[in-house]
């Protein structure tokens, strides 16, 4: 059964860190593009990265770039978002998807196949 699983979210504080964890089951993620796709209060998903299947190339929001980086290890069938630097408006839930064709450009949430669960992330003092 093809299933990704996140995990990392918590409650942090403004300018901390996290790094989220995405592990896939029952399929290869070489395959794959994965991208991080996140929801906050009130409004709808937005994807705000995705990685190539090889990992030479990512994309990034504007609302991150500069402090998320994503990156995979196909070799672990992992996928990852170290988040740096938080600001209480990047609190949501982080859902961890998998696309099958890289188009050059920072993926929306519809251009996914499949999800994860979603972890809640949090940012507060």
């Amino acid at each position: 059964q093809l299933q990704l699983v996140e995990s990392g979210g918590g409650l942090v504080q403004p300018g901390g860190s996290l790094r989220l964890s995405c592990a896939a089951s029952g399929f290869t993620l070489d395959y794959y593009v994965m991208g991080w796709i996140r929801q906050r209060p009130g409004k709808e998903r937005e994807g705000i990265s995705c990685i190539n299947k090889y990992a030479y190339n990512t994309k990034y929001a504007d609302s991150v770039k500069g402090r998320f980086t994503i990156s995979r290890d196909n070799a672990k069938n992992m996928v990852y978002l170290q988040m740096n630097n938080l600001k209480p408006e990047d609190t949501g839930v982080y859902y961890c998807a998998a696309a099958s064709t890289w188009r050059g450009i920072l993926l929306p949430a519809s251009e996914y196949t499949y999800w994860g669960q979603g972890t809640q992330v949090t940012v507060s003092s």
